[in-house]
């Protein structure tokens, strides 16, 4: 069967937190053929793994790329890459894939009040800045 998976389902299958969830998020996710994990579940992720479990930023990088090297598992590669990228630069996961999904969409400029943001994402040459 091709499942889709809530935050939840994906961080209990990881992190085996709980005698009851845990074992039953592996058990679905082990038995289907494919595991798509939509873009907003995996910044909920990262907040999760981040503020909740407390992980450092190479254990949720890790964490993600091992999802992206499961075989059954389908991801916006291009996005979740360019959410790794920001996030090991010191910035956002999800900030990342929000200026690579709005450039996907024929956005030229990503405009943000962040300024770490607008300053990872000019270093690594794309256009952003600050509304003034």
């Amino acid at each position: 069967m091709n499942i889709s998976v809530d935050t939840n389902v994906l961080i209990r299958a990881v992190l085996q937190d709980d005698p009851v969830q845990g074992p039953a998020a592996a058990r679905i996710m082990s038995q289907a053929s494919l595991i798509a994990i939509s873009l907003p579940c995996l910044c909920e992720f990262v907040w999760v793994l981040s503020r909740g479990a407390k992980l450092s930023v190479s254990q949720v990088a890790q964490s993600i790329r091992d999802l992206l090297e499961t075989e059954n598992v389908a991801m916006n590669r291009p996005a979740v890459e360019a959410g790794l990228a920001m996030m090991e630069a010191g910035g956002d996961f999800a900030d990342g894939i929000i200026a690579h999904e709005g450039k996907w969409l024929g956005g030229e400029m990503f405009y943000s009040f962040d300024k770490n943001a607008v300053a990872l994402l000019t270093k690594v040459g794309e256009l952003a800045d600050i509304p003034s």
